[in-house]
């Protein structure tokens, strides 16, 4: 679990409550109708937007915020090392039980064509090919859940046109026209937290999980392709430590 979003969620919506309770009844704030047109009408305007398939699958795109777990650089150097030297000391084919047990399906594929014997060049358009696809699927995660954001707001803007025209037609009764302003602003609300308190938050969290992601793919292929050239695991620590930050590096200032 991400303790960055969980805590960032914690604290500006517990900010946010504090207030309002420092000033008035917490009660006040809620208003079924004006959550139904700001949720229900983004949910809509999304499946109008996008195919069901992938508004379904937002559920498991905003899960990645919140679980996924992203390799170490430093991590993937030593596992790069280890298969390096077995190569060098065992042969190539001593990878071949090695695949098996690994979870990455990009990695495992990586070191099975490589144990297959492919040549580095074709080796490396099929492992493009799906750092390309990676980019892709992340892409379109990330436009659904940034319009998500951009659609709360519109709908809270909408609600309260909504309510403003049903207090304009209750003005021969001076006492309900502060209730009925209430209610149409709190669309309004509404929108702004759903928008900048959850989704456009969620948005960026998914662009920058993407290219952590795209990095540690991209440091796989490097190692995978300097395996089957049958480089000398000292220069292929040397290649992949490039990826890292220079602090991050072993022996790095």
């Amino acid at each position: 679990m991400d303790l960055a979003t969980i805590l960032g969620i914690v604290i500006s919506f517990g900010l946010v409550v504090s207030a309002i309770m420092a000033g008035s009844s917490l009660l006040i704030f809620i208003d079924i109708p004006s959550f139904l047109i700001v949720f229900g009408g983004t949910i809509g305007a999304l499946l109008v937007n996008y195919p069901i398939g992938k508004v379904l699958a937002v559920v498991g795109v905003i899960k990645k915020t919140l679980f996924a777990k992203a390799e170490s650089p430093t991590t993937i150097i030593e596992q790069f090392m280890d298969y390096a030297n077995r190569a060098r000391r065992e042969g190539i084919l001593s990878l071949e039980p090695i695949i098996k047990e690994i979870d990455d399906a990009y990695l495992r594929k990586g070191l099975q064509l490589t144990v297959d014997g492919l040549e580095p060049q074709a080796i490396q358009e099929i492992m493009e090919t799906e750092i390309s696809n990676i980019e892709g699927r992340h892409e379109n995660g990330y436009e659904i859940v940034r319009a998500l954001g951009e659609y709360a707001p519109a709908l809270g803007m909408i609600g309260t046109v909504i309510g403003l025209v049903q207090m304009l037609q209750t003005m021969n009764d001076p006492s309900s026209i502060g209730p009925a302003m209430a209610v149409a602003l709190i669309t309004t609300f509404y929108g702004a937290v759903l928008a900048n308190l959850i989704f456009n938050p969620m948005a960026g969290k998914l662009k920058s999980r993407s290219k952590d992601e795209i990095l540690i793919k991209e440091m796989q292929m490097e190692g995978i392709l300097a395996i089957s050239k049958g480089e000398n695991p000292r220069i292929i620590q040397e290649k992949l430590s490039s990826f890292q930050p220079p602090k991050e590096r072993k022996g790095g200032d």
